[in-house]
């Protein structure tokens, strides 16, 4: 039996980038790819013949991004620490911050820094957002994410270059239009100081039914009010949307209270933790959802993680055919977010990460092993 893997295809990637990189040429914006949707950097080369940059959360997101990506990095954080902001200013050409208390706290260091121009930026908050989960909602009432109109000061410190705002997640570009509209109407004083304006992720602009042209319009109509702006974009789950899938198989079949369940060489809680936290169902190849408070059918399934936890199960699917042990499950779409937010609760072996090559090949780009697992603890 084969080891899980997560496989992520090389042609489905170009796709995605190309159709990016012709949005972004169109629109006259700057689209970035956010690391924390997406860190595998033995394939950042791929990345590089269609983007240039790459926005970081962290330190060590901004470390890889300077070491694998080049480019240049543009830093946010909820709140930056004197330990490590020494750091963040060598790697980063944009630093933005999440309120007026951490721009005055860490400013003086910028003003001392001269190695090269760091261009400083406030997250704001619109209030304004499509958003259904609120667990994904930067924008929901009592929200730690940016200034609100009615905190900003009237004048802006002269050292403040570009605004940024997150509030969108998986939507269409409708939502976006919303959010602008909230800008220029409470945020409007302050804009012909700023040299860019940052608007986030959550621009699944490679999904179908997406509408492309009413995004590029929205920019381009923007950009016409505020040609002193320089426009950018930083999706993360539209470079990764649908190009790739986790594989596991069926180590055992159980059954109780006549509810069947596979369970599997992976784990929802571990290897896909966005199917248990949002919550969804991911798709199956060759398999259907259906209703879990129907009477068990044929051929119909649960699906159980490989670890400890109880709740480390979703369901039920139908398949055409009995499952059978060692039998391959696709779980379909589990590269973007999933891939980053793994985790090596109780050990469970973690999946490989594999590039479907265009000629068709499979180039094994990492496997996990037990030092990885016990490094972690060392």
């Amino acid at each position: 039996m084969e080891t899980p893997a997560y496989v992520l295809n090389e042609k489905l990637l170009r796709n995605n980038l190309q159709l990016i990189r012709d949005t972004a040429q169109e629109a006259g914006v700057e689209i970035i790819l956010a690391l924390k949707a997406f860190a595998w950097w033995r394939t950042f080369p791929i990345f590089r013949e269609y983007i240039h940059h790459t926005t970081a959360s962290s330190l060590n997101e901004a470390q890889l991004s300077a070491e694998k990506f080049g480019g240049y990095t543009y830093t946010y954080s909820p709140s930056y620490e004197e330990l490590t902001f020494q750091q963040i200013m060598q790697l980063s050409e944009h630093v933005t911050f999440n309120s007026l208390s951490q721009f005055n706290r860490f400013s003086p260091l910028i003003s001392r820094y001269n190695n090269h121009h760091i261009s400083c930026g406030l997250r704001i908050n619109p209030e304004q957002s499509d958003i259904k989960t609120a667990l994904y909602n930067p924008c929901a009432p009592g929200s730690r994410f940016g200034i609100t109109a009615e905190d900003m000061p009237k004048e802006l410190p002269r050292e403040i270059e570009g605004f940024h705002f997150h509030c969108l997640c998986e939507n269409n570009s409708d939502s976006l239009k919303k959010v602008l509209d909230k800008v220029e109407k409470n945020f409007a004083q302050w804009l012909p100081q700023l040299k860019w304006i940052n608007m986030g992720g959550g621009h699944l602009m490679t999904r179908k039914g997406y509408n492309i042209h009413l995004l590029i319009e929205t920019l381009q109509k923007f950009k016409q009010r505020h040609p002193n702006l320089h426009i950018i974009l930083e999706p993360g789950s539209a470079f990764l949307w649908q190009t790739g899938c986790l594989e596991a198989y069926v180590t055992d079949i159980v059954e109780n209270h006549h509810i069947r369940t596979a369970i599997i060489n992976a784990s929802f809680t571990c290897h896909m933790p966005d199917c248990l936290e949002m919550p969804y169902h991911p798709n199956i190849k060759g398999a259907k959802l259906i209703d879990e408070t129907s009477e068990m059918q044929p051929n119909c399934y649960r699906i159980g993680g490989n670890s400890c936890l109880s709740g480390d199960w979703m369901g039920t699917w139908q398949f055409d055919h009995p499952l059978e042990i060692g039998e391959k499950i696709i779980f379909e779409d589990m590269i973007h977010y999933t891939t980053v937010k793994t985790t090596m609760f109780n050990g469970i072996d973690h999946p490989a990460l594999v590039l479907l090559r265009l000629d068709g090949s499979r180039e094994i780009l990492r496997t996990f092993k037990y030092a990885d697992y016990r490094d972690r603890m060392d």
